[in-house]
């Protein structure tokens, strides 16, 4: 049973009417349709997320990473050209780079090589879904923080620790810590919002043995991709991880060191002392905190000009991070 996708598997809603058809590959600068949903009535819907459909196939899962965008746990009603795309393909990336240290559940994400009930659906799948092995979630989030920046910032602020983590007096928003911190998370009962929790409960939630390894195993990853982060000309300043486990033992899944999932910086701008440029939803948050919309339903539909520079900003991560100029 696959518990939990970071990307929150929240309740069902109705998008706008969208165009599912997409040429399969064009360069960066170019501007696909966009998907906000998909609607396979052949298959069996598993669960939709803020981000995500996810269908069942036979003993496997097929994810599709939509083009929704969520500020503020809302999902908005404009969608981000490409970016389940460039989700998909980052993670993809990423999965390939990092199974020397930790297996994954991607069974393959080549449309070609889908089950035939699936491949008259080849073009909507293309570039931006995966097929996956089914796993049982662990039903923490493994976070790992290299600088303190967002909630970590804050929560120093108010208490001199992160997540209970007592830190060094002094500190500015966006420094290196002197060492990266593991600060796992769970989901609120809504589904909705992280909790912090320390190690103790983790450990009382999945078990010490278990509680251990996915820390080791993020710490390690987190290492490995800062190293290839900061070769690109990136700083990953904090990420979240998903594990599950499958009769072969744990595996990392769902997304991975994604813009949705990390926060990265251009190291070029760095500068500590207050909040850096990131590759994330800034753009969009920006807009909505202008506009003074009060964070309830509904959300606010977006401007071109917000939506096309939030485009952008997704295209230069996946350039920056994978060293290719052009999405399947």
């Amino acid at each position: 049973m696959f518990l939990r996708i970071h990307a929150a598997l929240t309740k069902h809603w109705r998008a706008p009417t969208i165009n599912t058809s997409m040429p399969q590959q064009e360069t960066l600068t170019e501007s696909p349709n966009t998907l906000i949903e998909t609607d396979f009535a052949d298959l069996k819907l598993y669960a939709r997320g803020k981000v995500r459909d996810l269908y069942n196939v036979s003993d496997q899962l097929l994810l599709v990473a939509t083009d929704r965008i969520s500020a503020f746990d809302h999902v908005l009603g404009t969608g981000i050209p490409d970016k389940g795309r460039v989700l998909t393909q980052i993670s993809l990336f990423w999965f390939r780079l990092l199974e020397s240290i930790v297996p994954n559940h991607l069974i393959t994400a080549k449309v070609e090589e889908y089950p035939k009930e699936l491949q008259h659906h080849a073009d909507a799948l293309r570039g931006r879904s995966m097929l996956v092995a089914n796993a049982q979630m662990f039903p923490v989030e493994c976070v790992v923080r290299g600088y303190i920046s967002g909630s970590g910032w804050k929560d120093y602020q108010a208490t001199g620790a992160v997540c209970g983590i007592p830190l060094p007096k002094g500190l500015k928003e966006s420094d290196r810590l002197p060492e990266p911190l593991f600060t796992p998370a769970t989901k609120s009962a809504d589904g909705e919002h992280d909790q912090n929790i320390s190690f103790a409960e983790m450990e009382a939630r999945v078990g010490a043995q278990s509680a251990a390894k996915l820390r080791d195993l993020s710490m390690k990853i987190y290492a490995r991709a800062s190293q290839h982060a900061e070769e690109r000309g990136l700083i990953l300043a904090d990420t979240k991880f998903e594990f599950g486990t499958t009769p072969k033992g744990i595996i990392l899944a769902d997304e991975v060191l994604t813009p949705d999932s990390s926060r990265y910086w251009p190291r070029d701008s760095y500068s500590p002392g207050g909040s850096q440029r990131s590759f994330d939803k800034q753009f969009v948050r920006d807009y909505l905190e202008s506009i003074k919309w009060n964070k309830q339903a509904p959300a606010p539909s977006l401007p071109a000009d917000v939506v096309e520079g939030t485009r952008q900003k997704y295209l230069e991560a996946f350039r920056l991070l994978t060293g290719h100029d052009r999405l399947e």
